[in-house]
């Protein structure tokens, strides 16, 4: 027992920050509900553009899995936003880094086109629902689905109930848009699989430390070094808490300053920014 508590403590977080992960719906963008059209953040493209000319090394990662980064990245940068595709990170991204090293070759994907992309650019064999064979799968991947049906989520159900692996982009319930608090399609979806087959999932999106790992491994740092800045004390605060990162809280998404300032320690930042800007005086690892 004295063991499996010593497994769940939080790493305390050096202080030393080397590089950042920058969450993306509230931090530096607000997305409209189809999550197709965005919206700057007040000095966004300020603070990429400075840290870029400083040689300070950034990734953005969003929980979003409609678009893969090929295509969501050049979007981004036609607002001014310095994101190259490589360095814009989603849960696909960190599903398609695990499930070859976890042995899976096919998986079943609930949800829209863009989720399963970097899957298949992986080498593996993706799958939907309506597919022949949908049920003899190794993994099932639930990611973006709008549509999801009653009949997705008996396919999900009958694959792991036939020894599939769930893996799960994002288990969050709500996520800030243009529109207002918005709901996490993934997360009710899971709930409904989960509740069927009792099985265990592997969360690839935030706050999982799989993400955090691969943003780190992206930064050429250990997670440690990592400055997280991020709107949702649920997701980002809490990733960064458990890996030993330095939390960054934003006043333009989910959260504000007084909301921050009563969260449990294991989701509060270690800096609130009331202007995004303040994250320029951070870099400071020797």
């Amino acid at each position: 027992m004295a063991a499996s508590r010593r497994g769940k403590r939080k790493k305390k977080s050096t202080g030393c920050v080397a590089g950042f992960l920058f969450d993306l719906d509230g931090t530096l963008i607000l997305s409209d509900r189809s999550l197709s059209g965005y919206k700057l953040l007040p000095n966004a493209v300020e603070v990429l553009s400075e840290l870029k000319a400083r040689g300070v090394p950034f990734v953005a990662f969003t929980n979003g899995t409609a678009y893969p980064s090929a295509e969501q990245a050049p979007k981004l940068r036609a607002l001014g936003l310095p994101i190259p595709d490589e360095h814009l990170l989603t849960p696909s991204s960190v599903a398609a880094d695990l499930m070859p090293r976890h042995g899976i070759k096919r998986a079943l994907v609930l949800g829209t086109r863009g989720v399963g992309i970097p899957l298949a650019e992986a080498g593996i064999e993706v799958v939907f629902p309506a597919q022949p064979g949908a049920e003899e799968v190794h993994a099932v991947y639930i990611g973006w689905h709008p549509d999801c049906g009653m009949k997705d989520i008996e396919a999900a159900a009958k694959a792991i109930w036939n020894g599939a692996r769930l893996y799960v982009a994002s288990d969050v319930p709500f996520f800030a848009t243009a529109a207002g608090k918005t709901m996490g399609y993934s997360y009710a979806i899971t709930a409904a699989v989960r509740k069927m087959t009792h099985a265990p999932m592997i969360l690839t999106g935030k706050p999982s430390l799989n993400a955090l790992r691969l943003a780190a491994q992206k930064l050429g740092m250990p997670m440690r070094k990592v400055g997280v800045v991020g709107d949702d004390p649920l997701v980002e605060m809490i990733m960064a808490r458990r890996g030993g990162a330095t939390g960054f809280g934003v006043t333009t998404g989910m959260t504000q300053a007084q909301e921050w300032a009563v969260q449990p320690l294991g989701r509060r930042p270690h800096h609130v920014l009331r202007d995004l800007r303040e994250v320029l005086r951070y870099p400071n690892c020797p």
